[in-house]
């Protein structure tokens, strides 16, 4: 049986899922981003002592068709930008309706109903926000940085960046104590 999940966005996620999948006496085949596959089947019961666990660490068991959709298309931009270093051969929405088997059109209507944004503006808040990490590491230049999250030049970069932040890059680096935000606050 899988569940679906909502806003399970990263590593620490899934470890607090697969403790709680435990505590409830529930074995699982794996746990990814977003999803967990339960082996059985699972009573209501206990689904709901789940999700009311869950939902103290700020997760929740979601069951309707389309919020998991979202939370899929949310999941995959998340995985791309902050745990992947691969470029995507193709445009987002090429990208999105292959790996997720829906039309383009389809998802990004129903992630702006949902979501109150469009999925281009939500992957370039990721993008922004993977810029500022990488930023405050310290370890990478400008160009490198551009380089690794595929700009196509460092102009590029700094002009999405400060549309979006309003602050150059150079310049959000000396203020080294701007807020980051968390990935599911994006």
């Amino acid at each position: 049986m899988k569940i679906y999940i909502k806003n399970m966005v990263c590593i620490r996620c899934q470890m607090l899922v697969k403790d709680e999948l435990e505590k409830h006496g529930l074995a699982y085949s794996d746990v990814k981003i977003g999803e967990a596959n339960i082996i059985g089947t699972v009573s209501e019961e206990i689904l709901k002592k789940l999700d009311i666990s869950l939902k103290r660490a700020g997760l929740e068991l979601m069951s309707s068709r389309k919020r998991i959709l979202v939370e899929k298309i949310s999941n995959a931009i998340i995985e791309l930008v902050h745990y992947t270093d691969e470029q995507i051969k193709v445009n987002l929405s090429d990208f999105l309706s292959e790996k997720l088997s829906y039309d383009y059109t389809y998802m990004a209507n129903l992630f702006t109903e949902e979501k109150g944004t469009t999925i281009e503006k939500f992957y370039l808040k990721h993008r922004t926000e993977r810029v500022k990490e990488l930023l405050m590491y310290d370890e990478l230049t400008l160009s490198e940085i551009a380089y690794k999250m595929h700009y196509s030049s460092v102009a590029h970069l700094s002009n999405q960046f400060k549309k979006i932040t309003g602050l150059t890059p150079s310049h959000f680096k000396i203020l080294k104590n701007v807020k980051r935000n968390t990935l599911e606050n994006l």
